[in-house]
């Protein structure tokens, strides 16, 4: 299992659709409205690397968004 965590930014006005689109995506665990650079807190739970990829673009497909950060947890 792959945890991620993608920070989304996206045009003013927007939130409610992008949350809604959100919402929608298999392999999202949790998401967080925040204030701030960025608009979305996004965690992500999935097989693998690849998978966490795939689900990255299609987040970045999303109408209104403008820009994506992800970092990869890790088990210590």
């Amino acid at each position: 299992m792959v945890i991620g965590v993608t920070m989304v930014k996206v045009v003013p006005g927007q939130e409610r659709s992008v949350y809604n689109a959100l919402r929608e995506i298999d392999g999202i665990k949790d998401v967080y409205h925040v204030f701030g650079e960025y608009d979305f807190v996004v965690v992500l739970e999935v097989e693998g690397l690849s998978v966490l990829n795939r689900l990255v673009d299609t987040i970045r497909e999303i109408h209104n968004v403008t820009a994506t950060q992800t970092v990869v947890g890790a088990e210590l």
